[in-house]
């Protein structure tokens, strides 16, 4: 029996444009697709938590201020040089793997090194 299709909330902070570099049976939605653009930190992962699988973000501490392990939510944390389309598309296929890999509760960080 296949996987379940993963929801996925991509933050306000990643540029929309990778969104098409998902992988097709990934469920990606955007903050602002959502309605919750605006909302801090702390706030928008209650709030996602539960209603999606894993969200995506480019917030570098994020994973230090927020604790995680209360929340039914994979975070994945992109690490690239900014968050424009040219510096995170070549990291999509490693963000696909890691989405596919998350464990609520915890985050996974991808970067340039792998």
């Amino acid at each position: 029996m296949p996987d379940p299709t993963r929801q996925v909330l991509l933050d306000e902070n990643v540029d929309r444009l990778p969104k098409p570099l998902f992988d097709p049976d990934l469920d990606v939605v955007t903050v602002r697709e959502h309605g919750w653009d605006g909302l801090k930190n702390g706030a928008l992962l209650r709030a996602a938590s539960g209603e999606f699988d894993v969200f995506v973000t480019v917030g570098r501490n994020l994973q230090h201020q927020q604790n995680l392990s209360v929340l039914d939510l994979a975070v994945v944390v992109i690490r690239s040089v900014s968050n424009a389309f040219k510096d995170v598309a070549p990291l999509m296929p490693a963000v696909n793997e890691a989405v596919r890999r998350a464990h609520p509760g915890a985050a996974t960080v991808v970067n340039e090194r792998g």
